[in-house]
């Protein structure tokens, strides 16, 4: 029996479980390939799974760890290591200073750095990169070169033998999204074929994060008074937020989308969503998937961060990357209408949808042939093919 915490959240026992559980049977899943004769090569883990990466390397096989966030946050945990810090400073307003990235503040850091003994998820990814940076050969990271450089670099000068190779922006392409029902979306991507180009606003939160009843009251509100039409999930899961927004079991009948030329929806493909025309500005939580799906989209972001590495990822799009406002909390539907004007049609709305499509470009030529991810994926693989050779 497993008793959650913080929100509902599982804590040390179940990841005790998960590990030996999971443990024995991906070495019997290696062992059952070995004995048909496809030996596994090579195993990718992610970071938040380590102990795929022990098993593999007791059983002698090379390894890889995949790092799904950014590489900025990336450094600020090596960063810790590195300097044996406690802990960065408690005050959201103290400067934090770290090689490769720019001038931030306490505010700004991940929350699992900031408040570490909140979050066992925080103290076993510490301890597994201390070890892991002397087992593991590769670290790939869902970035690219000229999105994070400084970060990348500095990264590889303290490393040493550990090859940090960006990989992404990892995004699944049309053929995937074809083969694991594309179509459920249809609706979504019909309601936008119908609107102006650039008009949109979207909004979501990602799989975990719910707001309370009185900042969806807000939202709801702030996005009328946008008089823009807006596209928002709200997850079949959010029974409050969904009652409260009056929404229906049938799409035509009567609600709150309807009445403000918004559309709400329980779920839709958000990578598609990002891509259409019609979307000229995306409300979001700032998780690096929706974060970089954002820039190889070229949309401006409003940014609404919560937690993990949120509010990292939303200082950088705001003060690096200069794509998007913060969103101050709690949502207040002024303030809303706001940071949605000041993106779309404020003074700085073209610079930012100008920056926005140099970022979408740059992430394209990062997976194209020759490009910097490109080129870090094929070196990854030859190195795998030429130990297997070996």
């Amino acid at each position: 029996r497993f008793n959650p915490r913080y929100g509902g959240f599982v804590v040390d026992s179940i990841i005790e479980h998960l590990v030996d559980a999971a443990s024995e049977a991906l070495a019997g899943l290696i062992g059952r390939q070995s004995a048909a004769g496809r030996p596994v090569s090579c195993v990718v883990a992610s970071a938040f799974v380590p102990w795929a990466v022990r098993v593999a390397s007791g059983m002698g096989i090379p390894q890889a760890l995949l790092w799904t966030e950014s590489c900025a946050v990336l450094s600020l945990f090596f960063y810790q290591h590195f300097h044996s810090l406690p802990e960065f400073p408690s005050d959201e307003a103290a400067p934090v200073v770290v090689p490769g990235l720019p001038p931030m503040a306490a505010g700004d850091l991940p929350s699992l750095i900031r408040a570490p003994e909140q979050f066992i998820w925080r103290q076993v990814l510490v301890a597994d990169l201390r070890s892991l940076r002397e087992t593991v050969s590769w670290l790939l990271v869902n970035t690219f070169d000229e999105l994070e450089r400084p970060a990348i670099q500095t990264l590889r000068s303290r490393l040493g033998r550990l090859a940090v190779t960006p990989v992404g922006p990892l995004l699944e392409t049309a053929e995937e999204d074809e083969h694991h029902g594309g179509h459920a979306g249809d609706d979504c991507m019909a309601w936008l074929d119908a609107q102006p180009r650039r008009s949109v606003v979207f909004v979501a939160f990602g799989s975990i994060m719910k707001l309370g009843r009185d900042e969806m009251a807000e939202l709801a509100a702030g996005l009328a008074a946008t008089g823009r039409p807006f596209l928002l999930v709200v997850r079949d899961n959010d029974d409050n937020n969904r009652e409260l927004l009056l929404l229906p079991d049938q799409p035509d009948d009567d609600c709150l989308a309807a009445a403000t030329g918004g559309k709400v929806v329980a779920w839709c493909d958000q990578a598609r969503v990002l891509s259409h025309a019609a979307v000229g500005c995306f409300l979001t939580h700032c998780g690096w998937n929706s974060a970089v799906e954002a820039l190889a989209s070229g949309v401006p972001v409003v940014t609404y961060p919560a937690w993990a590495d949120q509010p990292t990822n939303a200082k950088f799009l705001e003060d690096v990357y200069g794509v998007g406002v913060r969103l101050p909390k709690p949502i207040a539907r002024d303030a809303l209408r706001r940071c949605v004007e000041e993106v779309m049609s404020g003074p700085k709305a073209a610079a930012m949808r100008a920056t926005a499509g140099k970022w979408k470009d740059e992430a394209s030529a990062a997976l194209a042939t020759g490009g910097s991810s490109e080129r870090g994926i094929q070196d990854f693989v030859d190195a795998v093919l030429c130990t297997v050779v070996n």
